[in-house]
């Protein structure tokens, strides 16, 4: 059985990257402000004598109908089934101060 693989998505500046770096150990850049993250991240979350999980930290969406290059690089990822990254399980991350932006994707 291979190793799941979770996917962190959500807007620009929702806090995807801090989960991440919770998740696995790692310290990818943080900033308050859109952009920070460009290209999606990769680690590894190890678990309890059961394996690993993979965990991609995607750049910002606002949508699945891409309109820019960070947003075609969380859609092409999340449409080929064949990739070796595609996720198993996708963990939305959303700002609760601003809910009717968030939920758009």
């Amino acid at each position: 059985m291979r190793d799941r693989i979770v996917a962190i998505l959500g807007n620009p500046n929702s806090g995807k990257t801090t989960l991440f770096n919770a998740f696995t150990g790692l310290n990818q850049k943080v900033g308050n402000f859109p952009g920070v993250t460009v290209e999606k991240k990769i680690g590894e979350l190890t678990l309890d004598k059961t394996g690993k999980v993979t965990v991609i930290d995607f750049p910002g969406a606002y949508s699945l109908f891409p309109t820019s290059t960070d947003e075609k690089v969380v859609v092409s990822n999340l449409l080929n089934k064949a990739s070796n990254t595609y996720p198993d399980v996708v963990v939305y991350v959303a700002d609760c101060n601003h809910l009717e932006r968030h939920m758009l994707l």
